[in-house]
C-alpha cells in the first residue's frame, strides 16, 4: 500500500511518500520555517499556520514530482491528527480530507509521536518488538514499552517539568544563541571542555524512570549570571559542552535503567533531540559496554517530516483501520489513547 504521509504538528511542513514494502521512502519535501521564527525567538503559532497555508500546495506538489507519480498512484493518506498546535494541524488535516474526498483514497490520522516512533522502520535494521523508546524533543521527554508498533504502548518515565528539547531551547536564548538552540549548542559543544562548568545531576539518585530538567535551566541562569552575562569564545563553547553532558547523562541513565528493569535489551532513539550528536555517541558506546542494542533513526528522520507519519499510517491501514471524513485535530492527545480517529 503505497501512502502519502502529511505532517504540519508545528512549524515543520511536510509531505513524503512511503513505497508499498513500507521500507523506504519514494519521496520527502520538509519546508522548514526556522527562518521565520527566528526573529521571535520561538515558534509563533500564528504565524506557522498561515505560512502551511501557503506553501501545502507548492510542498504537496514537489513531492509527487519527486517520487516521479500521481495522487491516483496513492493509495492511502496519513495525515499528523495531534498533538501540536491546533492552527498548524487543522491546516494538514483538513488538507488532508479534502484530497480523501476528492480521490476517494482511505484517510488516517496519525499520533505525532507515534510517528517518532515509527521512523525507526524506515531505516536498517529495524528493532524487533518489544523495545524500550527514549522519545525526546522539545516537547516530549518519555520512556516508553513498545510492545508493537500501533500497538500497545506502556509508560515508563516522562518529565516532570521541562522537555530536554525546551530546556536545550531556553538556555540556547539566554546564551544569545537565538533559535532554535539545540543545534548550536551540540556544534559549541564539539570543542569545549565538558568539565569546565559545574552543572547538577538531575533527579541524582532516584530510581524512577521520571527526568527533570527545570533545575538544569537554573542553574545554567545562575552560572551565566556569576560570570557576568553569557560567555564568549573559548568559554562559551566549555559552558555548552557541560549543560550538553549533563543533559545527555540524563536521558541516558534513566533509558538504560529502563532496559535493566524491563528486561529488553533494545532501545530506539526518537525525537528531533535524538539528532543530538553526543547523545547518539554516547548511546552506541554504552550499548556496546554493556551488550545491547541501540537503534538510531538518521537525523532527517529524527525531526519531524512526512515519513514517519507514512510509516505510521502504513502500519495501521495493513490492519484495516481508518479514519472517517469527522477526523478531527487535537491539541492535546496522550500516545496511550492513540487511536486512528
Amino acid at each position: 500500500m503505497r501512502v502519502l504521509g502529511i505532517e504540519s504538528s508545528c512549524d515543520e511542513l511536510a509531505c513524503a511518500i512511503l513505497h508499498e514494502d513500507g521500507s523506504h521512502l519514494l519521496s520527502s519535501v520538509v519546508h522548514s520555517q526556522v527562518e521565520l521564527h527566528a526573529l521571535f525567538g520561538g515558534v509563533v503559532p500564528e504565524v506557522a499556520s498561515r505560512d502551511h497555508v501557503r506553501r501545502l500546495g507548492p510542498v504537496f506538489n514537489e513531492c509527487l514530482q519527486k517520487a516521479q507519480t500521481t495522487i491516483e498512484d496513492i493509495d492511502a493518506i496519513a495525515v499528523t491528527a495531534g498533538p501540536g498546535l491546533i492552527g498548524s494541524l487543522l491546516c494538514g488535516v483538513e488538507f488532508a480530507k479534502g484530497l480523501a474526498v476528492a480521490t476517494h483514497k482511505p484517510l488516517l490520522g496519525v499520533h505525532h509521536l507515534e510517528g517518532h516512533l515509527a521512523a525507526a522502520f524506515l531505516e536498517t535494521p529495524q528493532p524487533e518488538v518489544p523495545f524500550v523508546a527514549l522519545l525526546v524533543s522539545g516537547g516530549h521527554t518519555s520512556l516508553i514499552r513498545v510492545e508493537d508498533l500501533g500497538g500497545t504502548y506502556t509508560h515508563l518515565g516522562a518529565t516532570r517539568d521541562d522537555a530536554a528539547g525546551e530546556a536545550f531551547d531556553k538556555t540556547a536564548k539566554l546564551l544569545g544563541l537565538g533559535y532554535p538552540g539545540g543545534a548550536r549548542i551540540d556544534k559549541l559543544a564539539k570543542t569545549g571542555d565538558a568539565k569546565r562548568f559545574e552543572f547538577p545531576k538531575m533527579m541524582a539518585g532516584k530510581d524512577n524512570l521520571d527526568f527533570s530538567f527545570s533545575g538544569l535551566k537554573t542553574a545554567a541562569a545562575r552560572v551565566i549570571k556569576e560570570h557576568g552575562g553569557p560567555p564568549q569564545g573559548q568559554d562559551l563553547n566549555d559552558f555548552c559542552a557541560g549543560f550538553q553532558t549533563a543533559v545527555v547523562e540524563n536521558l541516558l541513565k534513566k533509558a538504560f535503567r529502563a532496559m535493566q528493569k524491563q528486561d529488553i535489551p533494545r532501545l530506539v532513539l526518537a525525537g528531533g533531540v535524538a539528532a543530538n550528536s553526543q547523545l547518539r555517541e554516547r548511546a552506541q558506546a554504552r550499548a556496546r559496554r554493556e551488550g545491547v542494542e541501540v537503534f538510531l533513526p538518521s537525523r532527517a528522520n529524527c525531526t519531524d517530516n512526512a515519513g514517519m507519519i507514512a510509516r505510521a499510517g502504513w502500519t495501521r491501514l495493513c490492519r484495516g483501520e481508518r479514519s472517517g471524513l469527522d477526523l478531527v485535530a487535537r491539541a492535546h492527545w496522550p500516545l496511550f489513547e492513540a487511536r486512528t480517529s
